[in-house]
């Protein structure tokens, strides 16, 4: 078992070996932080509690290689690094504005009407990596006849006269830094609900982001369900 010092180090030992591999291929970078972390944090029992601190150090570390392109070497060969320090701790203790929704859209009351998540409004998810927001035609395929009265329904319908799609908001989702590759299709073929990674959707009315996506969430997740946990089958 690895000791708390042992994961501090890894991120600095995989630091050195990006700053003497900055020429080489991207792949082989990507390859070299992968041989200095993986080791180490194949031995612990959980990901949460002992990883957290190596990934704030990770982010440390890796942004100040010291190397002529440092923040192109960082961001592009380590999932843990951000180009500041600040952001790393931001996005650590996942601080982040909430989506402002252009319509209060209300997921419940669609949901209890027998509207599943992957039929209607989310149907690339079953093809493909992308979940995909409706566009508002979509939307009027219903409320063109019903509820055409409703203040919200009103408003989905100027958006079709205008001919401009609802600006919908993400609600989750990994930033590019992240080099995170998410695939929405095995998911749903193994069986794995929706409200398992995007909280109780069905007890919403607008959308909000209740589960924290964390690598040690995932990770968690694919050793209960005997999934693959190599790096490269997340991370690109």
């Amino acid at each position: 078992m690895p000791t708390v010092i042992d994961l501090f180090r890894t991120p600095f030992r995989a630091a050195g070996l990006v700053k003497k591999s900055a020429a080489a291929s991207r792949s082989a970078r990507l390859q070299a932080c992968i041989t200095a972390a993986g080791a180490t944090l194949k031995g612990c029992a959980t990901y949460d509690f002992f990883t957290g601190p190596a990934v704030v150090a990770s982010a440390i570390a890796l942004t100040a290689c010291g190397s002529p392109d440092s923040a192109q070497v960082s961001s592009t060969t380590f999932t843990t690094a951000r180009p500041t320090v600040a952001q790393a701790a931001r996005e650590f203790f996942d601080i982040r504005r909430a989506p402002v929704q252009p319509i209060a859209f209300p997921h419940k009351r669609h949901i209890e009407k027998g509207l599943t998540c992957t039929e209607y409004c989310h149907e690339s998810a079953t093809k493909g990596p992308v979940a995909g927001l409706p566009s508002v035609k979509t939307c009027m395929i219903c409320h063109d006849a019903i509820a055409t009265d409703r203040p919200l329904v009103q408003q989905v319908a100027n958006y079709q006269k205008t001919g401009i799609d609802i600006p919908w908001q993400r609600v989750y989702g990994y930033t590019h830094a992240a080099h995170v590759r998410f695939n929405h299709a095995p998911h749903l073929r193994a069986k794995v609900e929706c409200s398992t990674c995007h909280g109780a959707v069905a007890q919403q009315t607008v959308a909000e982001r209740n589960v924290d996506l964390t690598m040690g969430f995932c990770v968690n997740c694919h050793q209960q369900k005997n999934a693959p946990n190599d790096c490269l089958t997340c991370h690109y």
